[in-house]
C-alpha cells in the first residue's frame, strides 16, 4: 500500500446470505423480508433445473419461470423478459445462474424498476455490482445504475458442484480479473485492495482443488467466497482496459465471456505492468510468484482452459478492428491505450504466447 492515503469508499446496501442450501432454503424468507409477493424467476436453458427448484421453494410467490437468458444480454432477450414480467404482474425478480441470467435480471430491473434477488451459480461476480450490459447491433453497451444492484444475494456453494470443471476454471479466472483491475483502478481504496488480494489468493488456491475434486464442498465454498470478494471489487471500482477489451470481443465478435477473460487477462496485465507496479506486486504476492501475468497464463494452461483467442474462434483479420474499437473509447487505465499497444497485446493473445511486458 502507498504511504500516502487519499481515497473515497462507498458501500452500497446489499444483503448477502452465504450458506449451503441458501438457494432454496432462504429465498422465500428473503423475498418476504423485501415485501415481495409475485416473483418472476429468470435463468438460462442450462440452469433451468436449478431455477425450477428455486421457483418451487417460492411456492405461491412465484409468478412464473422464464429461461430466456443468453450471453451478453441481446436487446431482444431484454425486450422479451420485460413483456413476460408485465404479463405475469411480477413485483420482483429472482435471477438464478451465471452472468447471463443475472444480466437479464438487471436488464429487467433497469427497464421496470423491479427489485432483483440474485442466486449465482458461477463465479462471474455480476451479482455484486450495479453495472448492466446489453448487446445491440453487434455492440455491447454498459452502464451503471443503482436500480440494477441486487437487493439480496444468495450464495449457495451447492449450486456450483455441478458446474463443469472447464467452466469453473474460466469463470474463476474471470473473477480474478475483477480483483486485478480493481488494484489499479483510480477509485480503489485500502479495503478494496485487501479484498482483491484475498480474493485472488483464495480463487487461485481453490481452482486446482475444484479441478481435482469437483464435488469438494471445501473447494467449491472457497471458490464462491473468492468470487464474492472479487465481484465486490468489480462493483466498487471502475474497470480498465481488460474489461473494455473483453466487452468488445464478446459483444462485437461473439466470443464466449469467461473464456475470453481467461485468455486476455495475462496479456493485459503484462501490458499494464510498467504503469502499475504496486498492483502487479500485490497480485504476485497473492499468487505466490514473481510474475503474476505468467502465473495466470500457466494456471489456465495447467487446468485445461483456453490460452489463445484463436481457440475461441477470433480471426486474425479481426484484430485490427477490435484494437481500433477499444482505443476509440474512454475509460480509466494506468497505461495509455493506443491502437498499436492493443494490437500487439491482441496478437500475443491470439497466438497464445506466454505474456511478456512491453
Amino acid at each position: 500500500m502507498s504511504d500516502h492515503l487519499d481515497f473515497t469508499h462507498e458501500t452500497r446496501p446489499v444483503r448477502v446470505v452465504f450458506r449451503p442450501g441458501a438457494a432454496t432454503g432462504a429465498v422465500a424468507t428473503e423475498t418476504a423480508r423485501l415485501g415481495l409477493r409475485r416473483l418472476l424467476v429468470v435463468c438460462g436453458a442450462r440452469g433451468a433445473d436449478t431455477a425450477r427448484a428455486v421457483a418451487d421453494a417460492l411456492g405461491p410467490a412465484c409468478a412464473g419461470l422464464h429461461d430466456g437468458a443468453l450471453p451478453h444480454v441481446p436487446v431482444e432477450a431484454a425486450d422479451r423478459v420485460v413483456a413476460v414480467a408485465r404479463a405475469a404482474g411480477a413485483d420482483g425478480c429472482v435471477a438464478v445462474g451465471g452472468g447471463s441470467a443475472i444480466g437479464l435480471g438487471k436488464a429487467l430491473a433497469l427497464r421496470t424498476g423491479l427489485p432483483l434477488i440474485a442466486v449465482p451459480s458461477t463465479y462471474a461476480g455480476s451479482e455484486a455490482t450495479a453495472v448492466w450490459g446489453v448487446t445491440e447491433n453487434g455492440a455491447k453497451r454498459t452502464g451503471q445504475d443503482a436500480v440494477v444492484q441486487p437487493r439480496a444475494i444468495l450464495y449457495d456453494p451447492q449450486l456450483t458442484h455441478s458446474l463443469p470443471v472447464a467452466l469453473s476454471v474460466t469463470s474463476g479466472i474471470n473473477a480474478i480479473a475483477h480483483a486485478a483491475e480493481a488494484l489499479y483502478a483510480p477509485d480503489r481504496s485500502p479495503l478494496i485492495a485487501l479484498m482483491a488480494e484475498d480474493g485472488v489468493r483464495a480463487m487461485a488456491g481453490a481452482l486446482p482443488e475444484v479441478a481435482a475434486d469437483p464435488g469438494s464442498p471445501r473447494a467449491r465454498g472457497r471458490a464462491l467466497y473468492a468470487a464474492w470478494l472479487c465481484g465486490s471489487c468489480l462493483g466498487a471500482t471502475a474497470m480498465g482496459l481488460h474489461h473494455k477489451l473483453c466487452h468488445v470481443l464478446g459483444g462485437g465478435f461473439g466470443l464466449p465471456h469467461a473464456e475470453t477473460h481467461t485468455v486476455v487477462l495475462p496479456h493485459v496485465l503484462a501490458h499494464n505492468a510498467p504503469a502499475a507496479p504496486e498492483a502487479l506486486a500485490v497480485l504476485a504476492r497473492a499468487l505466490g510468484t514473481g510474475d503474476a501475468p505468467r502465473a495466470l497464463h500457466d494456471l489456465a494452461a495447467r487446468l485445461g482452459a483456453p490460452t489463445s483467442l484463436a481457440e475461441l474462434g477470433l480471426k486474425e483479420s479481426d484484430l485490427t478492428a477490435a484494437a481500433e474499437q477499444v482505443a476509440a473509447q474512454t475509460y480509466p487505465n494506468p497505461r495509455e491505450v493506443t491502437v498499436p499497444g492493443v494490437l500487439a497485446l491482441l496478437r500475443a493473445a491470439h497466438a497464445g504466447d506466454p505474456p511478456s511486458g512491453s
